[in-house]
């Protein structure tokens, strides 16, 4: 089996390093993310040389911390189901293009929403994943966060009329985010907006991060009396963090490119669309080019269309059939389905259950 899972991976980089004179779009470190399906439960051993499209300060630092390719993958993966599960109901809906290197094809070679969205959710998956990996102990180079052990500073300042101290894992958000920095790099070739955007999206992935740890405590004393508690910083759940990077995306700031003289010569700045806006914090996405309507399929705007795609007919938002198929209508097919209803407990020890038929529609976008 493990010999099966290498010969897989090594199809996918190989055929992702003969055609690496074509791509036009950063992250084609994100393949990890698809190449971890293929390795799951199994041992997930590639070296950095053959990840697709380093720079070479990135396949430096990866070199340098090559026990952790597999958290990144995982991180990756993470970023892939975390971006289909929040625009599932979408006209784009993070689909993956088999073999191509940049995950999700076409549409990331523009400074669009979607672009922005899917450098915060990776930046944000592999400090996440690093982080939880460094507070399980999976490497000798990180563990717990050190400033969180021992009497709590200032205790009150973080709960009120609260006896309590530091204890367990607090997990190292810090180093985390820094790995993220460290390993995630534009394209030194882009234009200067595009390096602009892509780093400012980057970091507010990670900041979501950052600001996502929550105190968790556990009670001490007689019969629990919780006389003393132990606490320590733990992140929220990854779905926290995708639904809060979607808000970003809906209220995303458009940009303009702005060329100016420099010393070095003429560069490229982001400036707010209109000044009536206000500039966008480091928690924002920021985008310069419109998004198509992902009605039709486009290859050369990487738009998928919606032909095909699953609608709700009752619903009045963008996963309704009205929306999802642009005004085309919707076919609808019936279909049936048997399952376990009138379920009862019968002593001792088993659940006998009934098997009724269900009648549902299925609509889908002309």
């Amino acid at each position: 089996m493990e010999l099966k899972v290498w010969m897989s991976l090594c199809l996918i980089f190989g055929s992702f390093a003969m055609r690496i004179g074509h791509v036009y779009a950063s992250g084609m470190w994100w393949t990890l993310g698809t190449a971890y399906t293929f390795a799951e439960d199994q041992i997930f051993d590639y070296p950095c040389r053959r990840i697709p499209g380093f720079q070479n300060r990135q396949l430096r630092y990866c070199e340098q911390n090559e026990e952790f390719v597999p958290t990144v993958a995982e991180g990756a993966k993470q970023g892939i189901d975390e971006c289909q599960f929040q625009f599932r109901g979408r006209r784009w809906n993070c689909t993956t293009i088999e073999g191509d290197e940049s995950v999700f094809g076409k549409i990331l070679q523009f400074g669009s929403r979607e672009k922005a969205f899917v450098n915060a959710i990776f930046s944000a998956g592999v400090a996440h994943s690093v982080s939880r990996a460094c507070s399980r102990g999976d490497y000798i180079g990180c563990s717990c966060d050190t400033r969180h052990q021992g009497p709590a500073d200032n205790p009150h300042h973080i709960i009120p009329n609260a006896t309590w101290r530091w204890g367990g894992c607090s997990e190292d958000v810090e180093f985390g985010l820094e790995f993220s920095r460290k390993f995630i790099s534009p394209k030194e070739h882009w234009t200067r907006a595009r390096v602009i955007m892509d780093r400012h999206n980057d970091e507010a992935g990670r900041k979501a991060v950052a600001d996502s740890l929550e105190l968790k405590c556990k009670c001490h004393g007689i019969s629990g009396s919780c006389e003393l508690k132990s606490c320590w910083w733990q992140m929220v759940p990854f779905r926290r963090l995708g639904a809060k990077l979607k808000d970003k995306y809906d209220s995303a700031a458009e940009m303009r490119v702005v060329r100016q003289s420099d010393p070095r010569g003429r560069v490229e700045v982001l400036e707010p669309k209109s000044l009536l806006y206000k500039p966008p914090t480091k928690a924002d996405l920021i985008y310069y080019d419109p998004s198509p309507d992902y009605c039709r399929l486009d290859p050369e705007l990487g738009s998928l269309g919606t032909v095909g795609r699953t609608c709700n007919r009752t619903s009045d938002a963008i996963d309704g059939c009205q929306l999802m198929c642009c005004g085309r209508g919707y076919n609808t097919i019936r279909r049936q389905v048997v399952e376990r209803c009138n379920c009862q407990f019968v002593w001792c020890c088993k659940v006998v259950c009934d098997e009724c038929v269900r009648n549902y529609e299925v609509h889908t976008c002309k």
